[in-house]
């Protein structure tokens, strides 16, 4: 992977280990060479990682909606900067510019981004890895629920299986780098897409 959407907090939250490993996880991605993609912002957990990149020398693109660059939040020492009309194209232009997805801890916005690009992933949209950086336990609660899913029929296996998940960065990282995709569903391949 060349770049790597990480999807995260603009909320710095309250737990040091996820501040420490979003710092962790930019210098990561800097010296693997590897371009951070992410929401633009110079605050919360977002920030962090940007910071962690951009101290260790490495390349960053931030996706921002014009209504929320007006709120002074925006970093500017970016490597690059796009402006958007609105949300979904943010979404879009992480999705394109990006080799892999990796979803760190948040809130609302972050699972919004995890369920779409996953969704996207189950439509066969795609076939570019998704990650969760499952930090301090931060996700425990939110895999248990995938697998409620599973059991209940309303998730396939290899859809929830499609979905790495790992609590160290080195790990995760490998897990996607590793990640063979799943075939393309049937309906897709009937209608020759």
């Amino acid at each position: 992977m060349k770049s790597i959407a990480v999807f995260c907090g603009a909320s710095l939250g309250n737990d040091e280990q996820i501040i420490s490993m979003a710092y962790n996880l930019g210098q990561t991605l800097a010296q693997q060479q590897i371009v951070l993609v992410y929401g633009a912002a110079k605050i919360g957990i977002m920030g962090q990682v940007a910071k962690g990149v951009t101290d260790a020398k490495g390349k960053t693109i931030g996706v921002i909606p014009e209504f929320l660059k007006t709120k002074e939040i925006v970093n500017e020492g970016l490597s690059e900067l796009i402006v958007t009309t609105n949300m979904h194209d943010r979404k879009v232009i992480m999705y394109e510019k990006s080799d892999g997805f990796m979803i760190i801890p948040g809130g609302f916005g972050t699972m919004d981004e995890l369920f779409e690009i996953a969704t996207w992933g189950q439509l066969g949209l795609h076939t570019k890895p998704i990650g969760i950086l499952n930090v301090n336990g931060y996700y425990d609660a939110l895999i248990t629920q995938c697998d409620t899913m599973v059991a209940r029929g309303f998730l396939k296996q290899e859809n929830r299986d499609a979905i790495v998940i790992d609590a160290t960065i080195g790990g995760l990282l490998e897990k996607m780098n590793n990640f063979i995709p799943l075939p393309a569903p049937e309906w897709l391949k009937k209608e020759g897409l």
